[in-house]
């Protein structure tokens, strides 16, 4: 890694400060003084701001509970986007690992490790997510047994794959998918001749979404969780 880079990872410095910093001679990596940005680093080796030496960028992997009206995004728009909800420092270089709808609410997972989040995105792992629905209208027998036999969306070449389906009640269900095509859930719905009222996602592969958190929390994952999707 850029020695300009690693700064910015380790630490709370903008590129420009670190490169800022590093011309400045305050630098040593393994006692030596760098003023080359692009000095190649690893974690393995010694790297000192001043004399004080600076811990390693780790990996951070965290859940949120999204609440509507956030857009999972990494710039804002018309919307805020769901980093603002983090307190965290070096939040532009997070990553939204599997996006809701803005008015979708539910479990959110963001990481800065790009090959983690490209495994549980990645439509070769078919990590399952479970999603809790409330509908416009009942939902027929049929129209379940259509959804678990995988339905045609339109405008789109291959039908669905199969879903797991549980009614709570007749408008309230459970869906599991194994992708993730664009407004899936919405328009599989609408595939059936029903429409989606409220939409939250309650489980990413193993990982559930916390009980203990609120709308707007988030928390870090544990070992386990994260070990959890590193195995898809």
């Amino acid at each position: 890694m850029r020695l300009d880079r690693y700064l910015s990872h380790a630490t709370e410095l903008s590129r420009k400060q670190a490169r800022d910093l590093i011309k400045s001679g305050a630098i040593s990596v393994d006692g030596v003084i760098r003023v080359d940005c692009a000095h190649a680093v690893n974690s393995e080796q010694r790297i000192c701001c001043a004399g004080i030496e600076i811990a390693a960028p780790g990996p951070r992997y965290f859940m949120l509970y999204k609440p509507a009206g956030y857009i999972c995004a990494t710039k804002e728009g018309a919307h805020p986007t769901v980093l603002q909800l983090l307190d965290e420092p070096r939040r532009e270089h997070l990553q939204i690992a599997g996006r809701l709808d803005v008015d979708t609410t539910g479990l959110v997972l963001i990481t800065d490790d790009g090959q983690w989040n490209h495994r549980l995105t990645s439509p070769r792992s078919r990590c399952p997510k479970t999603y809790h629905l409330s509908l416009a209208e009942p939902l027929s027998m049929d129209a379940l047994q259509q959804l678990e036999r995988g339905v045609w969306l339109r405008h789109e070449h291959q039908r669905c794959l199969p879903a797991e389906v549980s009614r709570d009640d007749s408008q309230h269900i459970r869906l599991t998918l194994v992708e993730g095509r664009y407004h899936q859930v919405k328009r599989m719905l609408a595939a059936v001749g029903n429409r989606v009222v409220t939409l939250h996602r309650q489980r990413i592969g193993a990982i559930q979404l916390d009980p203990m958190l609120q709308p707007g929390d988030y928390r870090p994952l544990s070992a386990d969780e994260i070990d959890g999707i590193a195995a898809l």
